[in-house]
């Protein structure tokens, strides 16, 4: 049983909530654990996981949040570089699922959040859980 780590930079609630349910669902599915912790943005995101993955408490992290094209370039920042930190911690040997929406609108967001429809939550916590899966079969 692998013990998860739930990182949320919760700006949109209700978007949140329900990526929320998709990720614990599927780890729950699984027949593992999980903890969530909340940070300020998306920004954010790929040094909380750094700073837990020190703790050695944590088997694979799940990146969850939103982030909604706006007037200013500010979307393209977020966006880039919330990925490219998720990205340097995997290929420094951390599962990590990227369940980091970037929509242009809030209508898209919906979309992929509901665990009804894209249940993109869900289907990041199981991209962690495959990962856990080759990291065990490579043994590491």
């Amino acid at each position: 049983m692998a013990k998860i780590l739930i990182v949320e930079a919760r700006f949109y609630d209700h978007l949140n909530d329900l990526l929320l349910a998709g990720a614990r669902a599927a780890i729950e599915d699984a027949g593992h654990v999980h903890e969530t912790i909340t940070v300020p943005g998306a920004l954010e995101i790929p040094g909380a996981i750094a700073l837990a993955s020190e703790s050695g408490r944590y088997d694979g992290y799940v990146a969850i949040g939103v982030v909604i094209r706006g007037e200013t370039y500010h979307f393209e920042i977020v966006a880039g570089e919330s990925a490219r930190g998720l990205m340097a911690l995997s290929m420094d040997g951390l599962c990590i699922g990227n369940g980091i929406l970037t929509t242009e609108n809030e209508a898209q967001a919906l979309t992929r959040a509901r665990p009804t429809e894209k249940d993109k939550g869900g289907e990041a916590a199981k991209a962690a859980i495959a990962m856990l899966a080759l990291r065990e079969r490579f043994g590491r």
